[in-house]
């Protein structure tokens, strides 16, 4: 992330008093009266926020994402006009860490009906090596139970995160890459919305034990795809496939960490390098958002093959799907074929 990029606080505050100067009284009413009888209105940070909205909302919702497709979610830059339409939201979704502008507008927009998806699964620390074995569902179901004493300590640990891919410190923001964690998340938009608009409830139930249920089909199939392979290392420009490789069982080598268009050092390259050979690693992964440029120096060092590992941080026309549940699918193949899946 690019911190130069961001816009300053006290501008954010501004264009707050701005965009609050231009609302109607409806505002600030109950968010069950939907905008006066009309859909919800929602807002979401960046894509899979936004994902989640549409998917659990269905028709009763109208959803808006502060990131437009095409555009890196890190370096986000709001305008008053968007900060105006938060603080005009019956219903705010964002996950804390990613968008520090996002953050602070959301903070001082006042709406009543905010979600911070952070919350509502664990978040863990992950640095730009990270291995990990699948802990199957019976741990999934203990954070569960943590969950109701772990939401303080989270806004407490998220505060001045950033976007640091589990630098020394700091959260791995990335849960939407781990279907389970998601499918928590889900669980946990689901309730919200019911809270927030509970003439609608028993459809956003519905609504979230279909999206869950296929968010466990994308599990299985992971497990399935991946239980045995030649390699369980893989290797990326983007350091965001930290809670993936630690549900099943693979190793993440992040060439560059935080900012995925980095040039690696020569000392990096030949670590890489060593680490491929050892580990009999095929592929540098590049991301769908950002420039291949890394990974093309990289291979042609190394000798390794180039792929796309998509993190999912905003559907174009060169995902390779449609939706979230297509380009995981398409993220699994990739991974299937790097690995020397059997």
């Amino acid at each position: 992330m690019n911190v130069r990029r961001l816009i300053p606080t006290t501008a954010v505050a501004g264009a707050v008093v701005l965009g609050l100067t231009a609302l109607s009284a409806c505002s600030t009413s109950d968010a069950a009266d939907g905008g006066n009888g009309d859909k919800l209105k929602v807002t979401a940070s960046f894509y899979p926020m936004q994902f989640l909205a549409e998917r659990i909302g269905g028709e009763h919702v109208a959803v808006t994402s502060l990131t437009k497709p095409g555009v890196e979610p890190h370096d986000l830059e709001l305008t008053p006009r968007q900060i105006g339409s938060i603080s005009e939201s019956d219903y705010v979704l964002y996950l804390k860490g990613i968008q520090p502008a996002v953050d602070d507008a959301i903070l001082q927009s006042g709406v009543k009906n905010t979600v911070d998806a952070a919350t509502l699964t664990t978040l863990e620390n992950h640095g730009s090596e990270v291995s990990g074995h699948d802990h199957g569902h019976e741990g999934e179901e203990e954070h569960q139970d943590e969950h109701a004493h772990e939401d303080e300590a989270h806004e407490e640990h998220a505060e001045g995160d950033g976007h640091n891919h589990g630098e020394e410190g700091g959260a791995d923001p990335h849960i939407w890459l781990d279907p389970v964690k998601y499918a928590e998340v889900a669980k946990g938009v689901g309730k919200s919305l019911e809270k927030a608009d509970p003439d609608h409830a028993a459809d956003y139930k519905k609504n979230t034990e279909a999206l869950v249920g296929e968010l466990d089909k994308l599990n299985t199939a992971y497990e399935t795809g991946l239980k045995n392979t030649a390699t369980k290392t893989f290797i990326t420009t983007h350091s965001a496939f930290g809670y993936l490789a630690e549900r099943y069982g693979l190793t993440q080598q992040g060439i560059a960490g935080i900012d995925p268009e980095a040039e690696p050092s020569p000392a990096r390259i030949q670590e890489i390098h060593t680490i491929a050979e050892k580990e009999k690693a095929t592929t540098v992964f590049f991301e769908t958002l950002a420039s291949d440029r890394t990974a093309k120096t990289l291979a042609k060092d190394t000798g390794l093959k180039t792929g796309v590992l998509d993190p999912l941080e905003g559907i174009t026309k060169k995902s390779q799907g449609a939706d979230y549940i297509e380009v995981m699918e398409s993220n699994l193949t990739a991974l299937q074929k790097a690995l020397g899946a059997k």
